[in-house]
């Protein structure tokens, strides 16, 4: 409810550091019966050509050009007057006077991690005002959604040096009766995956996920890596464990519009890709694919989910990029089932909910995500609660950017008790259209 204490009192901008050693933006937000909320912005590396903006400086002369001071100037000089003195508990609101300062469509006048700092803190400050998690904030009711998580094991594309041509592979414990239980299960074939790299002299560094990134002999090597540390940890492929994938295609793709899988010196068709996803989903227990085709090879999307998508998850990152409009195109054409969630692609909370609420009421699964720069937020983690959207991608199981989504979900789990649900492997089934 709107009252005098949840106006707008003060706005701190502040350069910091992301999970790769880059800077990005934090933003407080002060109200004036004292409460406060923060928000850090994290950063793509695998970014989409359709994403909002991220402003950053140019300036060589500082963190290689990366800075974001100008991204903080235009908080403290641009945004924090028109602000000053709105309720924080009317986010709408906020968000709309911040996209008509911005004035752009890909949010290019203030830059989308200026945006979405603001409108993301002012939403933990509204929330703080209460004294209640930003999940009950959003959406109170008795019962909540505990997320599956995606979580990966190993990395490789623009994420990892000379590994697989693919992005990620993940595991997702679909059979796991608890939160806790699930990532439990991930955390113990993580280190069975380390032991079983060890054995072969292969490399365990990370790659900015938190995945280990060997050099494999093939793309298809990883695949079998994870199922020999599912069957390793006493589980079962499929019934306890199934895998994910984000090959983040895009990546791949030439200007002649093909893929080029470097590790193998092959180069596909859209529709050769296309048979290479049927393939592996007929060898492995694969429950979802994202961005497993380029982010504008549309009639090899549809041509995907004609073949795949009654029974397997196809999710558009790059294909959609959090944004309605795009969205609404691959509903139309019937590319894809699932939309990946990850708020600074579009640039503010009212629009990320709105990316969400489109998805669910056209029976497409939503999966919030992180990105690969990160940082301690856990913002998604509330989101995916508050919306009920049971699938959440967050890394590895290892580095504190990563375990601070997964233990923020233990706290919650452990808070709620019996009112977390936790579905398991049910969030990725496919709803079957009218």
């Amino acid at each position: 409810m709107s009252s005098r204490k949840s106006l707008v009192d003060r706005v701190w901008a502040r350069e910091v550091l992301d999970s790769r050693g880059n800077p990005t933006v934090e933003v407080e937000i002060g109200l004036l019966d004292g409460a406060r909320g923060r928000a850090i912005v994290p950063s793509g590396a695998s970014t989409g050509a359709h994403e909002a903006v991220e402003l950053r400086d140019g300036d060589i002369s500082r963190y290689g050009g990366k800075g974001v001071l100008g991204a903080v100037a235009n908080i403290q000089n641009k945004i924090t007057p028109a602000i000053q003195g709105c309720d924080a508990s009317n986010q709408v609101e906020i968000d709309r006077i911040l996209l008509e300062l911005d004035g752009t469509t890909n949010k290019s006048g203030l830059g989308a991690n200026a945006l979405l700092g603001v409108s993301l803190a002012t939403a933990w400050a509204a929330a703080n005002s209460e004294n209640i998690p930003l999940y009950r904030y959003l959406n109170d009711q008795s019962t909540y959604v505990l997320p599956t998580p995606m979580c990966n094991l190993l990395n490789g594309g623009a994420h990892a040096t000379n590994s697989t041509d693919f992005q990620e592979f993940m595991l997702v414990p679909v059979g796991a009766s608890s939160f806790h239980q699930g990532i439990q299960w991930i955390a113990e074939i993580y280190q069975i995956i380390k032991h079983i790299l060890s054995e072969r002299n292969l490399a365990t560094t990370v790659g900015d996920e938190g995945g280990f990134a060997p050099t494999l002999e093939s793309n298809q090597a990883a695949m079998d890596l994870l199922i020999e540390a599912i069957l390793r940890a006493g589980k079962k492929p499929e019934r306890d464990i199934s895998i994910a994938l984000d090959p983040a295609a895009t990546e791949i793709f030439s200007p002649e519009e093909t893929y080029k899988l470097s590790r193998e010196n092959k180069v596909l068709t859209g529709a050769e890709m296309v048979d290479l996803w049927a393939e592996w989903k007929s060898l492995y227990p694969i429950i979802s694919i994202e961005d497993g085709l380029a982010e504008d090879d549309w009639s090899s999307w549809v041509l995907l989910t004609e073949r795949l998508g009654a029974d397997t998850q196809l999710v558009g990152d790059d294909l959609f990029v959090t944004n309605q409009e795009r969205l609404m195109r691959g509903i139309n054409l019937g590319a894809g089932n699932a939309i990946l969630i990850k708020p600074n692609q579009i640039g503010t909370l009212t629009e990320t909910l709105g990316a969400i609420k489109t998805a669910q009421q056209n029976g497409f699964n939503t999966v919030l995500s992180h990105r690969s720069g990160e940082t301690e937020d856990h913002t998604i983690v509330h989101l995916a609660i508050a919306t009920s959207s049971g699938q959440i991608k967050t890394g590895a199981p290892a580095r504190g950017e990563r375990t601070a989504k997964y233990n923020e979900i233990l706290r919650i789990e452990d808070t709620l008790g019996k009112n977390a649900v936790y579905l398991g492997g049910e969030p990725f089934q496919i709803k079957k259209k009218d």
